[in-house]
Formats: C-alpha cells, sequence, structure tokens
C-alpha cells in the first residue's frame, strides 16, 4: 500500500519543553494505524501537528505526497479531539446538521448522513434531546458522528472511545473495521491495551519519541514479551492502562 501520510523528524517544542523529538513514520492508505503511548507522551500534539492544528518546530508532514496545507485537507478528514465542541443548547441533530451546512452537504444527503452516523453510535433515539442532556459518554458518541458525517476519507481520532462502556466500544470499532474495508485511513490516539490491538499497525510514543512502528504481534516479538504494556515497561517508561 501507499503512504497516504508521512511524517519527517518532526520536532515541537513549547518554550524550553520538547514535546515531540524528531518523530518519523509513514501511513498506509487504508490501515489503522494507532499512536499508543502514557499521557504526556505526545499523542495529541502529533494529531494537531498532522492535521496542521499545531506548526512544527522543525520537520515536515506530507498528504498524499504534497506539504501539508490544512485549508485543502481539511473536506478530506473527520477529526476528534479529545474534548468534545459541542453546543450544549442545540439538540444532537442541530448539532450535526450545523456541521453539515460547513461541509456543504445537500438536504437529501444530510438527512441520510445523519440518520447513519447516529445509528453506528447508538444514538438515533436521541436525535432531537439537547445535549446538554447527554451523559459524557453519549457527548463522546455524538463527537464521534460529527467527525464521521462528511463521510472523509481519513479519520483522526484522539482518544474516540473514553467514557464508552466495553460492549458499545466493540460495537464502534467493528464500525471502524467497515470504514477500513471501504478504504478509509483511520489515525487513533489510544492508551487502552485491547484498542491498540485492533489496530493494523502502532507507533508507540514514549517521552515524545516513537519506539516503535509496526504491528502489534511484530513489536511483541520485536522485544520478546506477552503484550505491549511490557515493551513500555522494558523501555523504563510508565506503564499504559490495561
Amino acid at each position: 500500500m501507499d503512504a497516504i501520510i508521512q511524517v519527517s523528524n518532526l520536532s515541537k517544542s513549547f518554550k524550553t519543553q520538547d514535546v515531540l523529538k524528531g518523530v518519523s513514520l509513514d501511513i498506509e492508505q487504508g490501515e489503522i494505524y494507532g499512536l499508543l503511548g502514557p499521557s504526556g507522551s505526545g499523542k495529541t500534539t502529533l494529531i494537531k501537528l498532522m492535521i496542521g492544528l499545531e506548526l512544527p518546530s522543525s520537520g515536515s508532514v506530507t498528504f498524499k505526497g504534497s506539504r501539508l496545507k490544512a485549508k485543502k485537507l481539511y473536506p478530506s478528514i473527520g477529526y476528534m479531539s479529545q474534548s468534545d465542541a459541542l453546543y450544549q443548547d442545540l439538540t444532537a441533530k442541530e448539532n450535526l446538521a450545523f456541521t453539515a451546512s460547513l461541509y456543504g452537504l445537500k438536504k437529501a444527503q444530510r438527512e441520510q448522513q445523519i440518520e447513519k452516523v447516529m445509528e453506528m453510535v447508538d444514538l438515533l433515539p436521541h436525535l432531537n434531546k439537547p445535549v446538554h442532556q447527554f451523559s459524557g459518554g453519549m457527548k463522546r458518541r455524538l463527537s464521534l458522528a460529527i467527525a464521521l458525517l462528511h463521510d472523509p476519507e481519513v479519520l483522526f481520532l484522539d482518544e474516540p472511545t473514553v467514557g464508552i462502556d466495553p460492549v458499545l466500544r466493540k460495537e464502534i470499532w467493528d464500525g471502524f473495521r467497515k470504514l477500513k474495508e471501504d478504504g478509509r485511513t483511520i489515525i487513533i490516539t489510544t492508551h487502552v491495551m485491547d484498542e491498540a490491538e485492533r489496530c493494523d499497525r502502532l507507533g508507540l510514543l514514549q517521552h515524545g519519541e516513537i519506539i516503535s512502528s509496526d504491528t502489534p504481534a511484530a513489536i511483541k516479538t520485536q522485544y520478546g514479551v506477552g503484550s505491549i504494556e511490557e515493551v513500555f515497561l522494558k523501555n523504563g517508561g510508565v506503564s499504559v492502562e490495561n
């Protein structure tokens, strides 16, 4: 497969703090690529650099072989941040309709896509409920639905399943697999081990550096351990969450 995103020697510093240090990786079209690491390892910063929300201190990001230009990139991507950016006094449908209008979705397509993504995150019965009545987990699911709304080619999801129960989390991951089968590329950050095992490949971040980038099975073989968590412990870092 061809690389759809290439990160080359990417570094980011905030004043005296080096958050990322010379990160390089390729993300292939049509794969689920996981960024796994403890809190503070640089996962969110790396995502923001890959979509142009932050500028690197050094290094570069290319999308489909061209230097990253955020304005041209946005119609092709869906982005879900760690914090929910929702209008609390609007209904779920109104939040979705507003986002759909920003992407220029026509009315018929808009209605179809709203129903499709709300069904995927198991929120269709709550379509007309004000967001301030949603639980934290429901808000996360609505944020995911918004990221999926315009049927993006690439999804950037920053810990999308935080606060979601295990059964629904599995269903959402089944949805990710279907998106992958349709040719979509998904970049997902997590610190949850069972999610890491579901990724096609993993980039393991520790102290702002990629310590490994390969399939979960290959990484475990490389370090001679039985779990990804043991890889972090073997490198003297903070363990990730089970």
